[in-house]
């Protein structure tokens, strides 16, 4: 089952902006309660859109310079990024079929 990957301010650029895929990028620090309530849900949706879409996690007490960029002020901030734009955010824990609905916009959006 596909996983998340770690990325950070070193590679973000490469992994995330660079995809040919849209990439779910989910703002995380460990200290989060909120953002170990929608780690699994993110791994769950990583399986299920396995070669559809990206996912990846970044830990914003890590990398300041990429959380500093999109101004990420309270996690879990989830963004999903399409041709290197930010294409949709999410702030908060969302529940499994919500964050589905972002993902299919995402995906819908040719």
């Amino acid at each position: 089952m596909a996983q998340p990957v770690e990325v950070g301010d070193k590679d973000f650029e490469e992994r995330v902006l660079k995809s040919a895929l849209p990439v779910l990028v989910d703002f995380w620090a460990p200290w989060c309660g909120p953002c170990r309530m929608v780690a699994p849900i993110v791994a769950e949706l990583s399986g299920e859109y396995d070669g559809r879409m990206s996912f990846t996690k970044l830990n914003v007490d890590d990398n300041p310079q990429v959380s500093a960029r999109y101004g990420i002020r309270s996690i879990p901030t989830l963004i999903i990024f399409k041709d290197g734009q930010p294409f949709r955010q999410v702030v908060g824990y969302q529940p499994k079929l919500q964050l589905k609905k972002h993902l299919e916009a995402a995906l819908a959006q040719g």
